[in-house]
């Protein structure tokens, strides 16, 4: 059986390469085989499907109908198996060249940057270029290879994959704590001193996200302290301003030289994840599959900065 279809998959690379160049001759030349060998392979490829392939003269090949249909068919065929290989070649080939990377700002700076040197490391061919900003940014018109997204990835053109939790809590510090008291419910905020974020993009304030009774709560509370630089925001609770929200790997530093405290977790609400997004174009480039595959390793699920906050919860 297999013997059989080799001869025919022969016979087709000889049908259409003959096809390709108008001669057995020529076919033969770059098949670097006998011009007979192509005529025994073209006849019984005929003789298999009881088609008449060409229409032969002592100066002429042409292709009849039977035969443009399948030289369609096998060209198809024949760039399917190109393709093939060329995707195990670079499955294969080693990372290099230059590497084009985006993140939001937190996420760069708080788990992305720390962890790109052991990557350069361990691909010391790939020149890894990183733009973070917190601006969406077009991944194909800007020539961009792999992003790091909060929340649904939504463009269609894109591959997806899902990293860590994007997890929000609320914070305070232990001494701000022991001051004013540890809230027991998002409506015990309105009796706190509270520190809102606001975005750059479009200078909202955000809404805090809360479970309760398992459903969505979000509200904004009065707040004398607008930042909008989500590390700052930690920075300032730290220092004893009140209470706000801030993702889990923003706070976790903190919260392990026990200078925040989280608090109301029993509340939070998950409500994204992170995703590596990156164009159906870069599927093979072997680069960005060393890429994504680190990613998966520095953003795993569970996360260990929402490890380490779940363990301070009170």
């Amino acid at each position: 059986m297999e013997q059989i279809v080799v001869e025919r998959l022969t016979g087709l690379i000889a049908f259409a390469r003959a096809a390709s160049l108008g001669s057995y001759t020529a076919a033969a030349r770059s098949l670097s085989v006998s011009p007979s060998a192509i005529s025994k392979s073209i006849q019984r490829l005929e003789q298999h499907f009881g088609l008449r392939l060409f229409s032969r003269t002592t100066r002429s090949l042409t292709l009849t109908p039977e035969g443009r249909d399948l030289l369609e068919r096998t060209q198809r065929l024949l760039r399917e198996a190109e393709g093939i290989e060329q995707g195990v070649a670079a499955a294969r080939a080693q990372p290099a060249g230059t590497l084009k990377v985006t993140a939001p700002l937190p996420v760069g700076v708080n788990i992305l940057a720390p962890a790109l040197p052991a990557f350069c490391r361990q691909h010391p061919k790939v020149t890894v270029d990183v733009r973070l900003s917190d601006r969406y940014v077009d991944l194909i018109e800007e020539g961009v290879d792999v992003a790091i997204r909060v929340g649904d990835p939504g463009d269609t053109r894109l591959i997806a994959r899902r990293l860590a939790p994007h997890r929000i809590c609320a914070f305070a510090s232990p001494e701000y704590l022991r001051e004013r008291g540890v809230p027991q419910h998002p409506n015990d905020l309105l009796q706190h001193d509270c520190v809102n974020f606001r975005y750059q993009s479009t200078g909202q304030e955000a809404a805090w996200p809360f479970d309760v009774g398992g459903k969505l709560v979000e509200f904004t509370p009065a707040s004398s302290l607008i930042i909008d630089v989500s590390d700052a925001i930690a920075a300032t609770l730290a220092a004893g301003a009140g209470i706000g929200i801030s993702t889990t790997y923003i706070a976790a530093p903190f919260v392990r030289r026990h200078e925040l405290v989280p608090v109301l977790h029993e509340f939070a609400y998950d409500r994204f994840h992170l995703h590596a997004v990156w164009p159906e174009s870069r599927r093979s480039n072997p680069a960005v599959r060393a890429f994504v595959g680190f990613l998966q390793d520095i953003f795993p699920s569970p996360a260990p900065w929402d490890v380490l906050v779940q363990a301070h919860a009170s």
